[in-house]
């Protein structure tokens, strides 16, 4: 018998929500099977927006409140639990859902899910962890803000939760990490970084190949596909690449728009302009995933719309038929 995947969404959070979550729902369930869809949310907005999924199955569970973008961690902890994210966590607490999504408040969800989640055995710190494009493919790039201090053992945790990740989406592929750093020189890098270099460096694992440092120029070179660093840092690195994709995207159309020569030379490298399009469309590569708690939680961002919605749950299926949680465990013993 065909194992059903069930996906627990929170359909209430981020910008254009519910009918943003919902059309991600339709959208994702013309590409897959055997996946049904526990949808937490206004019952009465929802059944107005969803049809039947071909191939596959929902249940909606009404809840009338939910977590606003300007409530503090805080605030949604202490006011949050009849909330359609609270819920759709606690089904995946229940053993009812194999992974909860969610495109809502990014503190909230994080807090909510560490007070009923439990975290794996012999990891101190969750993870929050993206994928980023290289030349080659992809990165699995953390932490990106879930801790802002870590310590060697955090790092290295990192790496091997990091890896399994890497290995559950991109299961043909083999896990190359590296730690970000200031140089690739030993020498380079505070004692933190240096003491997690050492004992990466003597640590001998099947499950991924230790690349040393690597600089931030050289993360989309496609050398390593694993970097680790601390959420300070990689949050900074996070928006500095968003923030320079999206200038040179708007550079690109301004110079192709401005006159009719550039509509000309926009017009015949239209293909090749697609292409660049594509590789730095945000949507691709929708969904951080915090990593080191017994379930799953992705994240979507608050502001994509339905497609990246929709490859959000393609994460959540990867990781869920992966079997991330299994290899965490098993490699974070061995």
């Amino acid at each position: 018998m065909t194992k059903i995947l069930n996906i627990a969404v929170d359909a209430m959070g981020g910008e254009g929500s519910p009918k943003k979550t919902i059309d991600g729902i339709i959208h994702h369930s013309q590409l897959t099977k055997n996946i049904n869809y526990n949808i937490f949310g206004n019952e009465e907005e929802i059944k107005e927006l969803i049809k039947d999924l071909k191939g596959n199955s929902f249940k909606i569970f009404d809840t009338k409140d939910k977590i606003l973008d300007t409530d503090s961690p805080l605030t949604a902890a202490k006011k949050g639990k009849d909330s359609s994210m609270w819920k759709a966590i606690e089904s995946v607490k229940a053993k009812e859902s194999d992974i909860i999504i969610s495109a809502g408040n990014t503190g909230a969800l994080f807090v909510i899910a560490k007070m009923n989640l439990e975290m794996i055995e012999n990891i101190d710190k969750p993870a929050l962890s993206a994928l980023w494009p290289n030349k080659l493919g992809m990165n699995v790039v953390l932490d990106l803000g879930a801790n802002i201090e870590c310590n060697e053992k955090n790092l290295i945790d990192f790496a091997i939760m990091g890896s399994s990740l890497f290995k559950s989406l991109f299961p043909e592929e083999e896990p190359k990490v590296a730690l970000l750093n200031i140089g690739s020189e030993d020498i380079k890098g505070n004692e933190t970084i240096k003491s997690a270099y050492k004992i990466l460096s003597e640590k001998k694992s099947d499950e991924f190949n230790f690349a040393g440092y690597i600089e931030g120029n050289n993360i989309m070179s496609g050398d390593v596909n694993v970097i680790v660093t601390d959420g300070f840092t990689g949050n900074i690195a996070l928006k500095t690449a968003e923030g320079t994709a999206n200038f040179i995207m708007k550079e690109v159309k301004n110079s192709m728009t401005s006159n009719l020569y550039g509509k000309v030379l926009s017009f015949l490298n239209i293909k090749n302009l697609k292409k660049v399009k594509d590789k730095l469309d945000p949507r691709l590569y929708n969904g951080a995933i915090l990593i080191g708690l017994n379930s799953p939680v992705v994240k979507s961002h608050g502001s994509t719309d339905h497609i990246g919605f929709s490859n959000s749950l393609k994460v959540c299926e990867k990781i869920v038929n992966g079997n991330l949680i299994e290899k965490i465990k098993h490699n974070i013993i061995t």
